[in-house]
């Protein structure tokens, strides 16, 4: 029997919590419902579940030790510490990729 893998604890920096609010707040005003942006937060939970037992799985940044998983229109960019993962960033990709390169560089 395989042994199973350990999952590592999620921790969400202050501007990455700030980045998810931010965009669950502008779907529910934009759609004058909470049913997109529940579907989003559940996505994210799956994927965060993902990331903490398969830390590696995400691609390299060019930004040390940062790495990016991909979510439809967002990614999450985190880095692995010894017994977690933290999320530097919540990022709707559609915006500025220089914005976010500039955010990242102060995080790490």
């Amino acid at each position: 029997m395989a042994e199973l893998e350990k999952s590592l604890t999620v921790t969400w920096t202050f501007l990455a919590k700030s980045q998810l609010q931010h965009i669950l707040e502008f779907w529910i005003e934009r759609n004058a419902t909470t049913t997109y942006s529940e579907r989003l937060l559940d996505k994210v939970s799956e994927k965060t579940k993902q990331l903490s037992k398969y830390p590696a799985s995400a691609l390299k940044t060019s930004i040390s030790e940062i790495r990016k998983s991909a979510l439809g229109n967002y990614s999450i960019y985190y880095k692995k510490a010894q017994s977690s993962i933290i999320i530097v960033a919540f990022w709707d990709n559609r915006q500025k990729p220089s914005t976010l390169v500039e955010l990242l560089k102060k995080r790490s």
